[in-house]
């Protein structure tokens, strides 16, 4: 735990605040103590280090197992460097990984800190919002706990002194969500898709993003596979039936 504040005061925060200078809006929306989830959009593999920065607490993210696992120096460095930063792993492996990842964000969430998750699964394939996965509507109705939208605006600007563009960085936090009228509902998957599509529009409220009633993952997938650009695999997609699959809340995956 020392080495998080470590990191977010001595090694990382000041150099990201000094070069960066990332502003952030309504960080009194996210409750001072208790457990809450922070749902952001994901468009960046730098998300999970401008959230936390914008908060006086402590934020928990789940993170693919792969950053666990390297072998040598370089593997203990990585996996040190994110069980430091706050990173949980889940492993997404198997066909039970979708059931691991909410359980562990749901032990998260019952020892009373704050869950970072990104409800898309993968990082935006071209900067759209995209439809959202159920996991995150679980872990609300099974433990209660308020949802505050989140929402990662990237917007370029210049930097004549170093000679090219860089970022400039608005973390916005928004009115707590909850779901409380749902109590006794969860495992009921008309109710959290109707959670999911509710955090999502809050989501695309604060980020003024084009929302995408797709998976994101399957657009990259099918990306991959064609070399097509996201809009021309768009082209061909209709919004997929809801499969229990979908449900995993992954972190910096993607």
């Amino acid at each position: 735990m020392l080495f998080y504040w470590f990191l977010k005061f001595v090694a990382i925060g000041p150099v990201v605040k000094l070069v960066l200078r990332p502003r952030a809006e309504g960080t009194s929306h996210v409750p001072r103590t208790g457990a809450a989830i922070l749902a952001s959009n994901h468009l960046s593999a730098a998300d999970w280090v401008f959230m936390p920065l914008a908060l006086r607490r402590r934020v928990t993210f789940l993170a693919k197992s792969e950053y666990f696992t390297g072998r040598g120096v370089k593997g203990f460095l990585q996996r040190a460097f994110f069980a430091g930063a706050g990173q949980v792993p889940i492993d997404r492996t198997n066909a039970s990984a979708a059931e691991n990842a909410i359980r562990t964000g749901l032990r998260i969430l019952r020892g009373g800190r704050l869950l970072g998750i990104y409800p898309e699964g993968t990082r935006s394939p071209d900067g759209r919002l995209f439809r959202g996965k159920t996991g995150v509507a679980r872990m609300a109705l099974e433990t209660r706990v308020p949802v505050v939208p989140v929402a990662m605006v990237y917007q370029p600007r210049s930097w004549p002194l170093v000679g090219r563009r860089l970022p400039r960085v608005c973390v916005r936090f928004g009115q707590p969500l909850d779901f409380s009228r749902y109590e006794g509902l969860a495992g009921d998957r008309f109710v959290e898709r109707s959670i999911t599509d509710e955090i999502m529009y809050e989501i695309m409220t604060l980020s003024a993003q084009e929302y995408v009633d797709v998976y994101g993952a399957r657009v990259k997938k099918s990306m991959d596979a064609t070399g097509a650009s996201a809009a021309e695999v768009l082209l061909r997609m209709t919004p997929p039936a809801e499969e229990s699959a979908e449900r995993a809340p992954e972190s910096l995956a993607g």
